[in-house]
């Protein structure tokens, strides 16, 4: 007598090929990279808040950090986060610095500043050797 075993062929009817992809793995990766960079993009900013002026120039690029000069609408300075005496600001990029007068110069300057504040700190930075300064603003777009 012949006894046949169903469940063998029965398995391979159970066990069709799902032709679609499950991509609730990958969605949830993505929303969590996207709540991440919510999060951080706002504490990459320099850190001091102030009102730039608009412009139509490109943006610069740069291969190193540069070293941030920021000066308020009440006419502080800051090195970087740290505010400083205007009279202490070339000492203080030359000690960062590190004798390396090719290193970029941001200067931030708050748009209801004075013009002429702007220039008075980017001319001593300047006549202190470093040819690498540039003027930080908004973009028109």
């Amino acid at each position: 007598m012949k006894i046949r075993h169903h469940s063998h062929t029965r398995s391979k009817k159970r066990r069709a090929l799902i032709d679609s992809i499950n991509v609730t793995p990958f969605i949830d990766v993505m929303l969590v990279l996207l709540v991440v960079f919510m999060v951080t993009a706002p504490l990459l900013s320099v850190g001091l808040e102030v009102e730039l002026p608009q412009s139509e120039a490109k943006p610069l690029h740069s291969q190193n950090e540069p070293l941030v000069v920021t000066i308020r609408k009440d006419g502080a300075v800051f090195l970087q986060k740290k505010q400083i005496k205007e009279e202490k600001l070339i000492e203080q990029l030359a000690a960062l610095a590190a004798g390396n007068n090719n290193i970029s110069i941001y200067i931030r300057g708050d748009r209801r500043l004075r013009y002429a504040k702007v220039l008075k700190i980017m001319g001593r930075i300047n006549r202190a050797g470093f040819e690498r300064v540039s003027l930080v603003t908004n973009s028109l777009r």
